[in-house]
């Protein structure tokens, strides 16, 4: 075949002496550049470039098909534009995919540098990579090969270091010692205009590496430590009630800020599954600060709603505390702050305040609204599909709707998106636990790369949103958030228990058995506010449709304990009804009050324990019954009941596991109304996740892998 010639983007393959004609095939080159002997039994590269079909007549381009040349597997790409033909690294060796940053341009891959930049940290180092890039910038193309190639050479170089330098300079800070900058420096290319500059920015890099070499302080980086934290503020003051002198804008406003600070400092590589996964191991005490901080805040803030709701009760309406979190959490849902969002929420959702049922009763009717439509924002329906849409519209647009719009388009300020970062970091790593890292020959799976990129870009894209935020602080705000004190799970069960009315525990998780009604008529001229006729009217609608919030069950303040189970006659069977002259009365009682009932708390064992449904469980309901109620309430698909089983969690973690064909009302104890459903043949755990984490090792995300992939 005659030698011939054709143009892979913007870089000449040899053998060139005309551009008029495709090339079919061509001998690749060797490590130094010069054209490789290659053996009968070698497989040669065939390039394929954008020809007419009718002038084809061998090496149809198939997209997607994969093509391996000395260490690395390509991918054919289609485009539709003139020399549409592109080869995407699939994987290879960890060599050549340093190597291939200089020649991805010209393959038609312009992504790849971006790709490998943000994600290289999985599979190599930062000094492997720069001796790999230096030892090749030692050997040149030589002039024999064309000034053209060597000038996409040079400009190759320089795009890629000044991208590098541009994006990560923390990579090049995080070295120990500056030889290896020292001996790039002089490598760079001298002829393009910007080489001049970045032979300049990796000498500045490398003089800072000397000097904090030579600090005494210096840690094992050769970084300095960071200054020690100012000093905890006196927690011994502090004053729950004081949150209800600042206006809930100005509380939202100002966790905005913290939150969007946070979140451009965020470095999108500390999101990877493989990094953030492996935070706790040994030796990676420090991994993922930025991460972390982020995590913190989350925490911080879902700490002083439970402290500032569970304290300020004792003393103030607790009702009126929840009100003004939900005030905040809709500001920030204006300001598009969904990470304080979502942990106003779920603390609000979190077990010590979500069983203060008068409390909640109390709470203005148009701000429980309010809540539930905040709260299913972050419905885990469908892998979160409503979070996910809400951050497609509103990333990068100015206002969070329509109306805000309007209202403030004079201010001109825009408004940036910060996420709840945890959806991003489930995301990846699922994606991690749930594709392999390297091929079964050893190769780096650089298609998996490409897939965390693409979330790494989505977070990238959200920062830029960010970064023209401007706010001020409140430092009396800031006085009073920081002087909100950590409250253990054991101080707010305890603080819940305190708030609690007399007899509300039992009103949380009531068991109503119906012994006698001689004293109270419930047809006729009976008195249709009587407590024990309202809670039986409420109990008659319940009982057609079971699967009913515990927020729901009962809008009018709890009867008195004795209201509620009056004392049976000796002798007699809990379950009878005896009204005295009113036998037809009675008869109608028991119909419209039912058999024996009991509201129970039931959580799956997918949503970690964050939040519980409550249903009503009577005397007739068998166990299948009961499960399908609560797939419904969880918004689950109530046919799949055959594959769960249902298991009463009793004090000091014991579990009761209620089999398949029992009563469920008989089956369980007295003794705890907390239920879990878990799938048949999973293990049980040792103590339920605490509510609204990040997740926490890859063995969740093999677990839930399933689930997207």
């Amino acid at each position: 075949m005659l030698p011939r010639h054709t143009r892979a983007g913007t870089y000449d393959l040899p053998g060139s002496e005309s551009g008029a004609v495709p090339l079919i095939g061509y001998r690749a080159l060797s490590a130094d550049g010069a054209p490789r002997v290659e053996s009968s039994s070698e497989k040669k590269t065939t390039w394929y470039c954008p020809l007419d079909a009718s002038t084809m007549t061998t090496g149809v381009m198939v997209e997607g098909e994969e093509r391996e040349e000395d260490g690395i597997i390509y991918t054919v790409v289609l485009k539709q534009a003139p020399s549409s033909s592109a080869y995407c690294v699939k994987a290879a060796t960890e060599e050549k995919l340093a190597l291939h940053l200089l020649w991805a341009f010209a393959l038609g891959d312009p992504s790849y540098v971006a790709v490998f930049l943000a994600t290289y940290r999985s599979f190599t180092t930062t000094q492997r990579v720069l001796d790999v890039l230096s030892d090749r910038l030692e050997r040149p193309p030589g002039d024999e090969e064309g000034r053209d190639r060597r000038e996409s050479f040079d400009r190759a170089t320089c795009s890629v270091f000044g991208a590098w330098l541009s994006e990560y300079p923390e990579d090049f800070r995080a070295l120990k010692e500056p030889s290896r900058l020292l001996r790039l420096a002089p490598l760079l290319p001298g002829r393009p205009a910007s080489a001049a500059r970045l032979r300049a920015a990796v000498l500045r890099l490398a003089e800072e590496l000397s000097e904090r070499a030579l600090l005494p302080d210096a840690g094992p980086d050769g970084i300095l430590p960071p200054p020690p934290p100012p000093p905890p503020t006196p927690t011994c003051g502090f004053q729950a009630g004081a949150l209800l002198a600042f206006p809930s804008e100005a509380v939202a406003e100002q966790l905005t800020r913290i939150e969007t600070d946070l979140f451009v400092r965020l470095v999108p590589y500390h999101c990877l599954g493989s990094q953030w996964s492996q935070r706790d191991k040994k030796g990676r005490e420090g991994a993922c600060g930025s991460v972390r901080a982020t995590v913190r805040q989350f925490n911080r803030l879902a700490n002083a709603v439970l402290a500032s709701c569970l304290m300020g009760g004792l003393t103030l309406n607790p009702a009126r505390l929840l009100e003004k979190w939900i005030a905040v959490a809709q500001a920030c849902r204006e300001r598009k702050n969904f990470s304080s969002l979502y942990a106003i929420v779920s603390a609000l959702q979190s077990k010590p305040i979500h069983r203060l049922r008068k409390t909640w009763q109390d709470t203005d009717k148009e701000a429980v609204r309010k809540y539930e439509e905040l709260r299913d924002i972050f419905s885990e329906r469908d892998n979160y599909a409503h979070s996910r849409e809400l951050l497609k519209e509103e990333g990068t647009s100015k206002y969070a709707n329509p109306e805000r719009q309007r209202k403030h388009a004079a201010e001109g300020a825009p408004r940036g998106t910060v996420p709840y970062l945890g959806l991003f970091l489930t995301d990846l790593t699922m994606l991690d636990a749930a594709v392999k890292d390297r091929l079964e020959n050893g190769y780096v799976n650089f298609d998996k790369r490409r897939r965390e990129f693409e979330v790494l870009a989505q977070i990238r894209l959200l920062q830029s949103s960010c970064k023209n935020c401007i706010s001020v602080p409140e430092p009396t705000f800031s006085l009073w958030y920081r002087s909100v004190p950590l409250l253990s799970q054991e101080q707010s069960d305890a603080l819940s228990d305190e708030i609690q009315a007399p007899g509300e525990a039992a009103a949380a998780t009531p068991m109503v058995v119906v012994t006698q009604c001689s004293d109270v008529p419930v047809a006729g001229g009976g008195d249709a506010s009587s407590p024990v006729n309202s809670l039986i009217s409420k109990l008659t609608k319940h009982m057609r449709s079971p699967s009913v919030s515990c927020l729901d069950v009962d809008v009018s303040p709890p009867p008195a304990p004795s209201s509620l189970a009056p004392p049976s006659p000796k002798g007699g069977h809990r379950r009878s009804v005896s009204c005295g002259e009113n036998a037809g009365r009675a008869s109608t009682a028991a119909a419209s009050s039912g058999p024996d009932m009991r509201v129970v708390r039931i959580r799956m064992d997918l949503h970690d324990g964050n939040l519980y449904r409550s249903i009503l469980v009577t005397s007739n309901d068998k166990t299948a019954t009961a499960v399908r109620s609560a797939l419904e309430k969880h918004n689950q698909d109530p046919s799949q009941a055959w594959a769960y089983e249902l298991v009463q969690l009793l004090p000091q973690g014991k579990e009761l596991t209620i089999p398949s064909a029992a009563n469920v009302f008989y089956a369980m104890t007295p003794t705890s109304a907390d239920f879990l459903l878990r799938r048949r043949g999973q293990a049980p755990r040792q103590s339920p996740a605490p509510p609204a984490t990040y997740p926490r090792s890859k063995a969740k995300g093999r677990k839930l892998a399933a689930m997207l992939f």
